[in-house]
């Protein structure tokens, strides 16, 4: 069992810059993909960016260039920058998947990112 823990959410202006952090505690948590999803109101979630226990990454293309995701040995992070109104969503850590990108199945709580003047 893992356990995620999301935090660094907030508004910003366009054009701002937020950084999430997801701490995973629990059984082996640093053996398994994590990554971040959002979810914006009426839309599916969808993939944001997803690291391998390797250091493998993958973004999504609309934050491809404004977004990083990183990791450490039990928490993973997500740096955004050039932020953009359409960016403004609820980010979900996930935690779980071991086939490459795989998501998994631990999510956290989410957290409010939102992006407006």
């Amino acid at each position: 069992q893992v356990q995620l823990v999301e935090s660094g959410g907030g508004l910003v202006q366009p054009g701002g810059s937020l950084r999430l952090s997801c701490l995973a505690s629990g059984s082996a948590s640093n053996a398994y993909n994590m990554g971040w999803y959002r979810q914006a109101p009426g839309k599916q979630r969808e993939l944001v960016a997803v690291i391998t226990k390797f250091g493998t990454t993958k973004y999504a293309d609309s934050v491809k260039g404004r977004f990083t995701i990183s990791r450490d040995i039990a928490t993973v992070f997500l740096q955004m920058n050039i932020l953009e109104p359409e960016d403004t969503a609820i980010y979900y850590c996930n935690a779980g998947g071991r086939l490459l990108f795989e998501e998994g199945r631990y999510w956290g709580q989410g957290t409010q990112v939102t992006v407006s003047s």
